[in-house]
């Protein structure tokens, strides 16, 4: 979920335009021709490229499509990444990352270029941003949305590091109109004091779920809206609302009432349990609400093909938060200790990658650990 999604749609115009190209992951409305049959490459573009150093045969190869164009801005967009302190290899494997960049012009990237240095400390920052996510930098469209955005997160209160994840991260919530984005965070705003948050602890509340999930503001206020309502009336109480969202990091906003729902009843008639237990293993572990029925029901069946019994999850619910490859090589490492699942507890499964071994760990030393004291005095007798 915090994987980037779709970029923002430079618009950008172009010679022609016969086909998509149906590869692309960038500029997703844009109408570049790949007509191979018809077009040849252009002579002038392949050559700035092998003065480059760029392993023309890799653009080929993936995006053959940006070589086609009849315009292309090689040696100005090179030129503009080595005055920002990029060498010939940085320069190289920008473009051949992200050839699209050579169809932007200087202008364009010069602009983008200024906005990004609103929140990066200097242009060697700036230059190892753009080594590390050259699609998202070289999205150029709607400046002046972008810029309008990156001032109200600093307004905001969210520290400029913190605005550069964004940018690379999730570059199209700075697409939006910043008034539609200043109207989603007036909605938790304002939820979050009716739920009974404090003021005092909003703006750090606020901050926190942005920081954790920023593409919260992809969604509509109404949306938000309805989410909050529909936990209302499942007889959540306001702290129990605003606990789950703080477990779920935002990402319930993702969800509907009506994918809610459906995961609630499946796990109520999986676990055949009241609606007070229900709830109260929703609060213990927020994946069985947001989690999709076919996904609970995948982890679920892998759980009892392990011999794991229904009972056993009842008691552990946070382990259908694993998926069932992860849930397969613990049981077996496990295993390989000596340690039966089938009849232990399941706590030993859970948590992150870190907590797993920390627990493994201890189980491993608790097995190999000597049936005797060394350090005990010895009997006279012996």
């Amino acid at each position: 979920l915090l994987a980037r999604s779709q970029y923002c749609n430079p618009g950008l115009k172009v010679l022609s335009s016969r086909t998509e190209a149906p590869n692309r992951s960038f500029l997703t409305h844009s109408t570049y021709t790949t007509d191979t049959k018809s077009r040849e490459e252009n002579k002038k573009t392949i050559e700035s490229l092998y003065r480059l150093s760029v392993d023309v045969k890799k653009i080929r190869r993936l995006k053959e499509w940006v070589l086609l164009q009849e315009v292309a801005y090689v040696q100005e967009v090179a030129g503009i990444l080595q005055e920002m302190g990029a060498d010939e290899p940085a320069v190289a494997n920008i473009l051949e990352r992200c050839p699209e960049a050579i169809l932007r012009s200087p202008a364009e990237i010069n602009a983008q270029r200024a906005l990004w240095q609103l929140v990066c400390q200097n242009e060697k920052q700036l230059i190892k941003l753009i080594e590390q996510f050259p699609e998202s930098f070289f999205t150029t469209g709607y400046h002046e949305n972008q810029k309008a955005n990156i001032l109200f997160f600093q307004e905001l209160g969210l520290k400029n590091n913190i605005i550069t994840r964004f940018l690379t991260s999730a570059p199209n919530i700075f697409c939006s109109p910043v008034e539609k984005n200043k109207k989603v965070i007036e909605t938790l705003q304002r939820n979050y004091l009716s739920l009974g948050g404090s003021d005092a602890n909003m703006k750090v509340w606020i901050l926190k779920l942005l920081s954790q999930n920023p593409f919260i503001l992809l969604n509509t206020s109404t949306a938000i809206q309805e989410n909050l309502e529909f936990l209302q009336k499942s007889d959540f109480s306001d702290q129990e609302v605003l606990q789950l969202l703080s477990k779920l990091k935002g990402f319930i906003f993702q969800l509907t009432p009506t994918t809610m729902q459906k995961s609630m009843l499946f796990s109520k008639n999986v676990f055949k349990c009241s609606d007070q237990e229900l709830k109260e293993l929703v609060l213990k572990c927020p994946a069985l609400l947001y989690y999709s029925v076919p996904i609970l029901e995948e982890r679920l069946g892998g759980l009892l093909k392990e011999g794991i019994s229904i009972a056993q999850i009842r008691e552990t619910p946070m382990v259908l938060e694993l998926t069932t490859q992860i849930v397969q090589y613990r049981i077996k490492k496990l295993s390989a200790l000596g340690y039966n699942v089938k009849s232990g507890s399941l706590e030993s499964l859970n948590g992150t990658k870190k907590d797993f071994e920390v627990n493994y760990g201890k189980i491993q030393s608790k097995k190999e650990r000597p049936m005797f004291n060394p350090v005990a005095p010895l009997n006279t007798q012996d």
